[in-house]
């Protein structure tokens, strides 16, 4: 692949990069495959450079089918279709709508998951949940030890079991049952049981903050975790929807995989690393010297967004606005700022969920569970997605082990 000089090109850089006319570029442009925006002039327009390298990738891979399908499964060429999401170097969209903007309108995660379930007028949480959890389940949240990822990832099973039409071929059926779903994800995450009230009022109670601020920052944060396009854990819960699997047993899938340390455990990594700089006088002597053991700092950058994580800056700012302990707030700020010079990259969500963790003083057990409970109403969309499309993912795999004898 070219190496990236700049985040957008002229049209004349863009179509002699690419190869093609003037008149093909902006037919790429037209068909969605290359994002525009106004050039400084006021006149022109500039091109994403990196949906041009996107799409010289994908007539290289016409010339190597084997290899490009190797290289698709790590940030890599797309791999299946889907109309959920779609991400732009300055921040990602649910069915062409910006989620940056849905967050700032006040959107709740409620009003996301219609959108990206595809529901139309019709409203799958228009009635509370009403059903009986099996015995077990009540039993989960007298533990009060069990992490609350944990709790969720042991019930989900035992709620499976008695779910009315897990396997109905219906759409309302389906995204009924998505709702029902989604709101018990939310209770088991707080370690209650679900009710009427909007799930970010549910999350925001449960970590003990009487702050008026939180209730808002939790809100924003489950609308900009709601989905991200085809990370891991949304490919996990495609794999075992393709297999039919109920969209509770495709859940679970979701969850082991973002439990992964390189996944949602990465918030867990950031919110340490904030929390021991909080405690040092210099913490740009700290960083420093792990830079210099060759250490990464967690929570900074991201591959899709070159110029920073949208998600993140959105967050801090609105954390900024709510203005919990100054002292915290001042110092996480201070943090932000160290961590960016020295390195050269800017915070990304799961920094912005730490600091929003260590802010308002609660664990990141509970940062996870803000995650978690915001990417489920996303994991349920790809389920459905890929229940209604029928097909089972099958890859094939490119065996380089020992090979067998001759046979005799």
């Amino acid at each position: 692949m070219l190496a990236m000089r700049a985040d957008y090109l002229s049209a004349q850089e863009a179509a002699t990069r690419l190869g093609v006319s003037l008149a093909t570029l902006y037919a790429y442009v037209s068909r969605g495959r290359v994002d525009s925006r106004p050039g400084a002039d006021g006149r022109s327009r500039e091109y994403s450079t990196g949906d041009i390298e996107r799409l010289i990738e994908r007539r290289q891979a016409g010339r190597g089918a084997a290899q490009a399908a190797a290289h698709s499964l790590a940030w890599g060429l797309p791999v299946l279709e889907t109309r959920i999401s779609l991400i732009r170097p300055h921040g990602h969209y649910y069915r062409g709508q910006s989620a940056i903007a849905l967050a700032k309108s006040g959107a709740t995660l409620e009003q996301v998951a219609q959108l990206l379930w595809d529901c139309g007028e019709h409203d799958p949480f228009a009635h509370a949940p009403s059903r009986r959890w099996p015995d077990a389940v009540p039993a989960l949240l007298r533990q009060r030890q069990l992490p609350p990822l944990t709790r969720l990832a042991a019930a989900l099973p035992l709620l499976a079991l008695e779910a009315t039409h897990a396997h109905s071929s219906d759409p309302l059926h389906r995204r009924n049952y998505a709702a029902q779903l989604l709101r018990e994800t939310a209770a088991l995450l707080c370690g209650a049981r679900p009710d009427k009230r909007a799930i970010h009022s549910l999350l925001s109670a449960s970590l003990h903050t009487q702050d008026a601020g939180m209730s808002e920052l939790v809100r924003i944060a489950l609308v900009l975790c709601a989905d991200h396009e085809l990370n891991a854990s949304a490919f996990a819960t495609r794999v075992a929807a393709s297999t039919g699997a109920s969209l509770h047993e495709a859940a679970c899938a979701g969850l082991a995989t973002l439990s992964g340390p390189q996944h949602g455990g990465a918030t867990a990594r950031a919110y340490a690393f904030i929390q021991d700089m909080l405690e040092e006088r210099q913490p740009a002597n700290k960083v420093r010297e792990r830079l210099q053991r060759g250490d990464r700092v967690p929570g900074l950058g991201h591959p899709l967004y070159p110029q920073g994580d949208p998600r993140a800056a959105l967050l801090l700012d609105a954390l900024r606005d709510a203005r919990p302990q100054p002292v915290a707030l001042a110092r996480i700020q201070q943090l932000a700022e160290v961590t960016q010079a020295l390195c050269g990259l800017r915070p990304n969500l799961d920094f912005a969920l730490a600091a929003i963790a260590c802010a308002y003083a609660f664990d990141a057990d509970g940062a996870m569970a803000i995650f978690a409970a915001g990417r489920m109403a996303g994991w349920l969309a790809h389920a459905l997605e890929q229940q209604e499309g029928g097909s089972l993912i099958r890859p094939r795999a490119d065996y380089v082990g020992k090979m067998p004898g001759r046979e005799e």
